[in-house]
């Protein structure tokens, strides 16, 4: 293990990477309103420079904190001075950042002597698009790459098109990756792509999918984040927008959408993880999925997949009342959570978002839903906080089947639903 993290530490200087030496997780129980206040406030604190992987919401959810070596005294004598128990999931974040890196430097090499693409390992933002052509060009009857727009360092934003033919047909959007810290989404998303392509013509119900359905599918949706936790800050979420007054960079591209736009359940503080942007669709990365959704006109359904927490959540984050369409919302959700579940045994919870975590603003699947999708949903995948964003890369294949079962159940639905 020493050699390890010294090999870790020589490869992060040449990178010039942020090491997180020494940095917990905390997994933090807050048991009334006044606890969850005072947790806010901790994390308003700018010069402890903590970071909520699950943000206080309500009593008794899981709170989860990355907090950096120097504020562990002063967090934790505030945690036990106010009678808020904690415990440690974590005990040295850079020790899993070693681990990971490991894994994807060897994982590279089997791929090169062995020329294949491993869906069990992490990959770059380069490797994933070298594979995307890859999956087009075998499958040229029934993939196609376009491109939506540019990110805001100007790389292309690519979407895969999985269609049996027609013009206009009803559609199903996912995209994965939109928090870019998040690397088992993109992860998952290869793997589903691959899914896709390769048990067309052989799974009777994807088939019979996408003889009528197609498919829209973005597996890289915040490409400079993306890059960026892999260059430089592998716990790194937002955008890479420069913010007008601030040294600090970035929006998050998940509180951007215009549906309750600056409310509440995000920040204006664009130091914040939860930073809404100067104004409704500012990033380009949302902005792109914002017009190609509109002018296709016939998305009946969009799925965005982040993680962590196993949930399965819908409309509405940003206001209290029940969606119209709630009740088959609700069920779809259960019969899809059954099906994961039926798998591996892995429990997600589903309902609302904000009352099943916490209200946000500016979300994608509220702006989806407002503008006529139906089927509009976001999957928290694994895990449940022993690894949080650091999902070991041992873990990727299954999550990616029991999240397929789960997409299957919707999509059919979508399929057997017209509207």
């Amino acid at each position: 293990m020493k050699g390890l993290l010294v090999f870790g530490v020589l490869l992060a200087a040449a990178f010039s990477q942020k090491l997180f030496v020494g940095d917990q997780v905390l997994r933090i129980t807050a048991s009334n309103e006044e606890q969850i206040a005072l947790l806010r406030e901790l994390g308003e604190l700018e010069d402890l420079q903590i970071d909520y992987w699950l943000s206080p919401a309500q009593p008794g959810l899981p709170v989860d904190v990355r907090v950096p070596f120097h504020s562990l005294q002063a967090v934790k004598v505030f945690l036990e001075s106010n009678t808020i128990p904690y415990t440690i999931t974590v005990d040295d974040l850079q020790e899993l950042l070693d681990e990971e890196k490991e894994a994807m430097m060897m994982s590279r090499k089997f791929e090169r002597s062995s020329n294949s693409f491993s869906f069990s390992s992490y990959h770059t933002i380069e490797e994933i698009y070298s594979w995307m052509d890859n999956l087009v060009a075998e499958n040229p009857d029934l993939v196609s790459k376009i491109q939506i727009g540019h990110s805001y360092e100007k790389r292309p934003l690519y979407v895969l098109k999985f269609s049996t033919g027609g013009v206009n047909r009803p559609a199903i959007w996912i995209d994965t990756g939109i928090h870019s810290r998040e690397w088992i989404t993109q992860a998952t998303g290869l793997w589903t792509a691959n899914k896709i392509a390769t048990e067309y013509g052989k799974d009777a119900s994807l088939t019979a999918i996408l003889d009528t359905v197609d498919i829209f599918f973005e597996i890289v949706t915040n490409p400079d984040g993306f890059a960026y936790t892999h260059s430089t800050n592998r716990m790194w979420r937002k955008t890479r927008s420069i913010n007008a007054g601030s040294s600090c960079r970035g929006v998050d591209p998940n509180r951007n959408w215009d549906a309750g736009f600056g409310g509440p359940g995000s920040s204006s503080n664009p130091c914040a993880e939860t930073y809404h942007g100067p104004h409704p669709h500012s990033e380009s990365e949302v902005k792109s999925i914002v017009d190609f959704v509109l002018s296709h006109g016939n998305m009946k359904a969009l799925l965005s997949i982040h993680s962590y927490s196993q949930m399965l959540l819908f409309p509405y984050g940003y206001k209290t009342e029940l969606a119209p369409d709630h009740q088959e919302l609700n069920d779809l959700a259960s019969e899809a959570v059954a099906a994961l579940a039926a798998l591996h045994g892995t429990k997600y919870t589903y309902g609302s978002t904000i009352d099943t975590i916490y209200r946000a603003d500016g979300t994608t699947i509220d702006w989806s839903y407002d503008n006529g999708i139906r089927y509009s949903y976001t999957f928290e995948l694994r895990d449940t906080g022993r690894y949080g964003f650091l999902l070991p890369a041992g873990q990727i294949i299954s999550t990616a089947e029991e999240t397929w079962l789960a997409l299957m159940k919707i999509m059919e639905h979508v399929r057997d639903n017209p509207y």
